[in-house]
């Protein structure tokens, strides 16, 4: 076996993937984010007729067959494909050799907010209508959340950390930042990490309508995903995956790879407030970002873009605003924020990590993506939400939050890389 080398204290990214409601890829999805394209529409794949919330940000065009083996894709829950799929794209675009000499030092760590609830509710449906006999012997393994860790182990042969999280909306920012830290402990010098998410189904749609945290809008969708705004009654579901490859510094120069940026910071904390509202004085999501900024090293003038965990619900995206001006004080004036859920809605255990990317993206092209459907301001929500339109600036730092059900609160900082 070989000596493991001693971590350089520094972790960057390498690799990205996505799939999501606006692209089967990053490319695709980045190009229209940008655009303020939005996917938003009635759903249709099962009879929503009864629900209060009927429609959703749904993928289209995805073909699990096209990402992993057929007989497999018929079995997997979709969350599982979607993180396959992100899986491929983001090893492919690291260039990352998988070799019998670095294979004990590559680990996963993937994360699900609700993990398989379609293939469950579908085995569910079997048992009553056929019996426990007829119980496919692939519901509990390819149903529960850490699975998304475990099949790209296999997958490519990774035999360093396999682990998962599970802090439903904070899920995948939690995933990056716990696989950041097996890298500054030595545990790995590579870590697959991000999250997935897939519940645009009848028993996690009834669950979520039931907790009347959802938009109503149901006359006019694609308006109702309106972060920041005052007329907002809502989060918009949403589902797809992210992933990303993090590497130790030394490990990456080493062997010349392409590197987005450096993980700067991570800060992790809970409400300790309520089941699902966030604390209204946003103390939780203020401790989370300070703890990550000063990880970090970084000031609040330092700081060029805010990814806001911004959900379009009225708790939420008031206590995040009151939460960024303690942080940053009067530059909380200055600081463009957005929140992409606007177009792509609420990603649940994914979209931590697909907007950990997306702050990596902003970085490479200087653009920062729009908050569309804001029409009408709140008094109570008012900083710059790049309304509407994509900005062109200079982004050498940034900051994405993600707050989750249980009072879980997670912050990463990126940063342009140093050398």
């Amino acid at each position: 076996m070989p000596e493991t080398p001693r971590p350089s204290g520094r972790v960057v990214v390498t690799g990205v993937g996505l799939v999501t409601a606006l692209g089967i890829g990053v490319e695709e999805t980045w190009t229209n984010i940008l655009a303020g394209k939005n996917p938003v529409a009635p759903i249709d794949t099962f009879d929503v007729s009864a629900y209060s919330t009927r429609f959703a940000a749904a993928i289209k065009g995805f073909d699990a067959g096209d990402w992993m083996d057929k007989k497999d894709a018929k079995r997997v829950d979709p969350f599982l494909a979607y993180t396959v799929a992100a899986a491929r794209m983001a090893m492919q675009d690291s260039a990352l050799k998988v070799t019998d000499e670095n294979r004990d030092l590559i680990g996963t760590l993937i994360g699900s907010g609700i993990g398989g609830l379609e293939l469950l509710g579908e085995q569910h449906r079997k048992q009553i209508n056929d019996g426990p006999s007829r119980i496919s012997p692939f519901l509990v393994p390819y149903m529960i959340p850490d699975m998304a860790s475990g099949l790209i182990s296999i997958e490519y042969g990774l035999r360093g950390p396999n682990t998962c999280i599970v802090t439903a909306c904070a899920t995948g920012a939690n995933a990056i930042g716990e696989a950041y830290w097996q890298i500054r402990r030595g545990d790995a010098q590579v870590m697959v990490t991000g999250g997935a998410e897939a519940p645009i189904n009848e028993i996690a749609m009834g669950g979520f309508c039931a907790v009347r945290a959802m938009s109503n809008r149901n006359d006019d969708p694609q308006r109702a995903s309106r972060p920041f705004d005052a007329d907002r009654d809502g989060f918009v579901i949403g589902e797809g995956a992210g992933v990303l490859v993090l590497e130790d510094y030394d490990f990456a120069m080493a062997r010349g790879a392409k590197i987005y940026g450096e993980l700067l910071g991570y800060g992790l904390t809970a409400d300790a407030y309520h089941i699902t509202q966030p604390d209204p004085d946003g103390s939780g999501a203020l401790r989370s970002m300070k703890r990550a900024m000063d990880m970090a090293g970084l000031a609040g003038t330092d700081l060029h873009y805010i990814n806001a965990h911004g959900t379009s619900t009225p708790y939420n995206d008031a206590q995040e605003t009151a939460a960024i001006k303690k942080l940053l004080g009067d530059h909380a004036y200055h600081v463009p924020i957005s929140s992409t859920k606007s177009m792509l809605g609420h990603s649940l255990g994914a979209t931590g990590a697909v907007e950990a990317i997306f702050c990596l993206l902003a970085m490479r092209d200087g653009k920062i993506p729009p908050t569309i459907n804001y029409e009408t301001p709140d008094p109570a929500c008012d900083l710059d939400y790049v309304p509407n339109v994509m900005r062109v600036a200079t982004v050498k730092t940034a900051l994405t939050n993600s707050f989750g059900f249980g009072g879980h609160n997670a912050t990463l900082v990126f940063g342009a890389l140093e050398r």
